[in-house]
């Protein structure tokens, strides 16, 4: 089948289920709400509420908050957190800003040139367009990628394709080694701060990052401004703060960046790479991969540039030299908040970050937007006499972009406080026109069904639970599969890797966290460039701004009624059949890790890899493989023995408790995530608490479930996996137990 005809005809299947959908699904109000013992006052909260949501309002206020370049610390910066703050004082919420003097680098010197072979000085600088208003901008961040070394370095090239850890194991096959070389990247394949991080591993001494245009550019659709595409000079700027270790500051690392905290210099910190770094386009990236010499890459780094790809070394020299001011800056908080009429100390937390590499359109005021509208329509219920039995508090974060700053910092001046009265935390960032996709606690997992069920999808007139569960239908590649996705009734919540505000929440606090968004029709690659601005998003994004009015009313659903459920909504019965998955899947990890050993070693042994060999390649052959102990998971399985019989028995206290004793149970269970939090932390960065979820080694923003013996697995460290082993089985007891208490 062509690739035009396969997408034709999962166009068709999508078809089909939407239209099924639609025939047998007829939108009616919910006839009961979880949490609530009566539902009929909820509704009527819920339908005032979505009757003051606005289209029209969600695209002023994209078009205004995205008027300017405000990254953190710049004068459009703190119009952006003006405006909001304004926006909220006149909604009737609570405001204050608060502020944290944050390290953020910005570029004095970025050179890029090759001598020899080949003469070519880097633009460095996207083109500004007539079809782009804001993009000939004065105050825009140049291209860069945030926490590069200063450095002045020169040596040959070497192309590593999305630079992985696997990509080196190919290099070193071919024999070729990245010690004393620049290195040049694939975007793509995992999160930015991995590249440099694998090639500073392997001795690479600078790194550069391109979008090739198979990727984001003219092989994935037309270019902007025809299309949504990344053009020949368009660049994705970022952080490269090696999060996985410890986000924020990375100079008061577990501590407020306040003005007078102790701070250890940015050479020092941990979570900053040594090498410098530089994002470029294409264009750029073309006359430097062009010049490479060495074997022909292999087909699968094949990029779409026209000419053949080669590893390298490079025929001709590279200069990289960058230089930073290394300056603390002003982050901005804008945190609103409406006092709880009977439980002030149960707080539900909202929050979308403002900060923007650029003008920030699509990333992240699409998404603030929406925020905001759901704090007008509160503040228009407020007016009609209502109050949330519980405190609301909607924060607007400022430095999200250069690593989770704002919010990290927040956090670890408020940490106790939070621990004691956080309900939830409901996060959201950039929003486009598709799909609710929705990760987080497990506990959660019942409520987000419920909650899916409730929104209508604007494009199809179905929930957005039957529009989500038709994509997946038709996107499955088996009729077994395709079968169950359709016959299923509950929402396939994700877990929470990191990337976004929620990060500091869950993994280091344990409060129970949700991270909600739309998208999959919105295709583009404006992402952190200058293009990411209101004129590429009424084009391509959601032009007449109903997916913000989408995400107001299901991030507002979530907000609204864990603020005024009767029985707040913890539901641990899904979470034991997630982890008892994530522990199946691991045990048939090590099993095939077993048996990929023992046929490896025998090819080796027989030769095979010799004798199958092209000798002219002259690749290097395979060393054996350390045989795989086997692994006992027994600790870990009793537990979930343990914690299926305690979230039973809670649900069922639950169903009989009266009022009195559901605001006992209220008070106490949204403190029991804490209990899957290790004392030690992961090996290796002890930020990270989480005993379920975190952002992997390799893969940043990706998550790793039941991390450190996921990760110590993969590292083939047997007695790491076996004390690992021990702390999940620890951490699930603890949970387990504090659950039978309640």
């Amino acid at each position: 089948m062509t690739k035009k005809n396969f997408k034709k005809s999962i166009q068709i299947v999508s078809l089909f289920f939407i239209s099924f959908f639609i025939n047998n699904h007829q939108v009616i109000a919910q006839k009961t709400i979880l949490g609530f013992k009566n539902t009929a006052q909820q509704n009527k909260i819920e339908k005032d509420f979505d009757a003051q949501l606005s289209a029209t309002r969600v695209g002023q206020n994209i078009k205004q908050l995205s008027s300017v370049p405000h990254h953190l610390g710049s004068v459009g910066g703190k119009f952006v957190s003006d405006q909001i703050a304004k926006i909220f004082k006149e909604a009737g919420w609570e405001t204050k800003t608060e502020v944290y003097q944050l390290m953020f680098p910005t570029p004095l010197t970025r050179v890029l040139e090759m001598t020899g072979a080949t003469n070519y000085k880097a633009k460095l600088k996207e083109t500004p367009l007539k079809e782009d208003a804001t993009s000939a901008q004065a105050d825009q961040l140049p291209t860069y990628n945030c926490w590069s070394a200063d450095g002045d370095v020169s040596a040959n090239l070497v192309f590593v394709n999305y630079g992985l850890p696997e990509d080196y194991e190919t290099l070193a096959k071919y024999g070729i080694d990245v010690k004393g070389k620049i290195v040049i990247a694939k975007y793509g394949r995992s999160w930015r701060g991995i590249k440099p991080k694998v090639a500073q591993e392997h001795g690479a001494i600078g790194c550069l990052i391109y979008s090739d245009p198979i990727d984001d550019g003219y092989g994935a659709g037309d270019e902007y401004p025809i299309g949504a595409f990344k053009n020949d000079q368009t660049v994705q700027r970022g952080s490269i703060m090696d999060m996985v270790i410890y986000p924020g500051d990375p100079t008061t690392p577990n501590i407020a960046s306040t003005e007078n905290a102790p701070r250890v210099d940015h050479n020092n910190a941990e979570n900053l790479l040594k090498i410098p770094v530089l994002p470029i386009s294409y264009g750029d990236a073309s006359p430097l991969l062009k010049d490479m010499a060495g074997p022909v890459a292999p087909k699968s780094w094949m990029g779409g540039l026209p000419f053949s790809y080669h590893i390298g070394p490079s025929k001709s020299m590279v200069h990289l030299k960058l230089a930073f001011d290394w300056k603390k800056r002003p982050g901005i908080n804008v945190i609103a908040t409406i006092k709880g009429s009977e439980f002030p100390d149960q707080w539900v937390i909202r929050g979308n970050h403002h900060d923007a590499w650029v003008n920030g359109a699509a990333d992240p005021i699409s998404g603030m937007a929406s925020e905001l509208e759901e704090a007008i329509a509160i503040g228009g219920l407020l007016k009609q006499g209502w109050r949330p039995k519980r405190t609301l508090v909607y924060c607007a974060w400022d430095a999200e972009e250069p690593g989770l700053m704002g919010s990290t910092e927040w956090v670890e001046d408020h940490a106790a406080e939070l621990q004691s009265k956080a309900v939830a935390y409901i996060n959201s960032d950039g929003n486009g026109r598709g799909f609710l996709g929705v990760e987080g606690s497990h506990g959660f997992s019942n409520f987000i069904t419920d909650i899916s069920k409730s929104v209508i999808d604007p494009e199809t007139g179905v929930t957005v639970f039957d529009r989500q569960k038709a994509k997946r239908a038709s996107e499955a590649t088996s009729t077994q599969s395709k079968k169950e996705i359709y016959q299923s009734t509950e929402y396939p919540l994700g877990a929470m890797g990191s990337g976004s505000d929620y990060s500091s929440f869950i993994q280091h606090l344990g409060v129970p966290s949700l991270n909600v968004g739309y998208g999959g029709e919105d295709q583009g690659g404006e992402y952190h460039s200058i293009y990411d601005s209101y004129d590429m998003y009424v084009r391509f994004k959601d032009p007449e701004f109903k997916y913000g009015v989408t995400l107001a009313q299901t991030a507002g659903r979530i907000a609204l009624r864990l603020a005024e459920a009767d029985a707040l909504q913890f539901d641990y019965n899904p979470l034991q059949k997630t982890i008892k998955g994530y522990i199946t899947e691991l045990m048939g990890t090590v099993e095939q890790l077993r048996e990929k050993a023992k046929v490896e070693n025998e090819l080796i042994n027989n030769k095979a890899y010799i004798i199958a060999a092209d000798p002219t390649k002259k690749l290097a052959t395979p060393e054996k493989v350390k045989e795989v102990p086997y692994v006992n998971f027994t600790p870990i399985l009793n537990a979930l023995v343990h914690l299926e019989s305690a979230a039973k028995q809670l649900e069922i206290s639950k169903s009989k408790a009266d009022a009195k004793q559901l605001a006992v149970i209220n008070s106490k269970i949204y403190t029991a995530e804490q209990l899957l939090l290790t004392s030690k932390g992961l090996p290796r960065r002890p930020w990270y608490k989480h005993s379920l979820y975190a952002p992997g080694f390799y893969t940043g923003y990706g998550v790793k479930t039941v991390p450190g013996v996921r990760e110590a697995i993969e590292q083939k460290n047997w007695q790491e996996v076996i004390e690992q082993i021990n702390e999940v089985a620890g951490a699930i007891e603890k949970f387990s137990s504090y659950l039978d208490a309640l």
